[in-house]
């Protein structure tokens, strides 16, 4: 069968405070395989671990500088996060960024950070944004690359190979067998997010996505083990 990885969606962030070290840390110690977070950056380049564009009682993160975004602490008192600090966190664990935004003028900060990390084979992006996918792609064609999607497209393969990319992150409500197979023929691999319960997770896992993403690592397991059963029962 195909074995889902196990993803954590902005850290285990159904336990500690999404986007945090707490979250990150708490995804290792529940064996996620890898680790999904979100990115902006600075005015000046820096590129920071949050999921709104703005902060509050600071504003949009693309107006601060990297020295004003060192003073903002997160909900749970923690600084905000550099992705260099969470990729060093992380270790060799897989890492997912989503670029939220990302202005072009600081794609070489971006991929610089990917470089410097301790296992940048394990590195990927994607984006709502498919542009963005499609132009660090130009800059770095061997980056693993992948797209979001919100909505169930009439062609996502022609979606994917339009900006050079290999996975399809789809929301999970909208994966179905025949989307899988469409994918896995064209030789890509489909991601499912943000799946939390474990009647969801054990469909999706039925269906042979490549990758389960949610809150709840513990629980992806669960949902795999389950699977591997049915399988070994066949």
């Amino acid at each position: 069968m195909r074995r889902p990885s196990v993803i954590a969606h902005r850290g285990a962030s159904g336990y500690e405070y999404e986007n945090s070290r707490a979250a990150f840390r708490r995804a290792i110690m529940l064996d996620a395989d890898g680790v999904e977070l979100d990115v902006h950056a600075t005015c000046d380049g820096a590129i920071v671990v949050h999921h709104d564009a703005e902060i509050p009682g600071f504003g949009p993160i693309a107006l601060l500088s990297r020295a004003e975004a060192r003073q903002v602490r997160i909900r749970n008192g923690e600084p905000l996060p550099l992705l260099s600090e969470i990729l060093e966190l992380v270790g060799d664990r897989d890492v997912y960024v989503e670029v939220k935004s990302l202005p072009e003028a600081h794609d070489e900060e971006f991929l610089a950070v990917l470089d410097r990390g301790p296992a940048p084979l394990r590195y990927s992006l994607h984006s709502f944004d498919h542009r963005i996918v499609r132009r660090l792609g130009a800059c770095r064609p061997g980056v693993r690359r992948g797209i979001l999607l919100s909505a169930y497209l009439d062609d996502p393969v022609a979606a994917m190979r339009g900006v050079g990319a290999t996975t399809l992150w789809q929301e999970w409500q909208l994966v179905d067998l025949e989307l899988c197979n469409r994918v896995h023929d064209a030789g890509g691999s489909i991601i499912a997010w943000t799946v939390n319960e474990i009647g969801d997770l054990e469909r999706m896992a039925r269906l042979g996505v490549d990758g389960l993403c949610g809150n709840y690592p513990d629980r992806i397991r669960v949902a795999i083990a389950t699977r591997v059963e049915e399988v070994s029962r066949t």
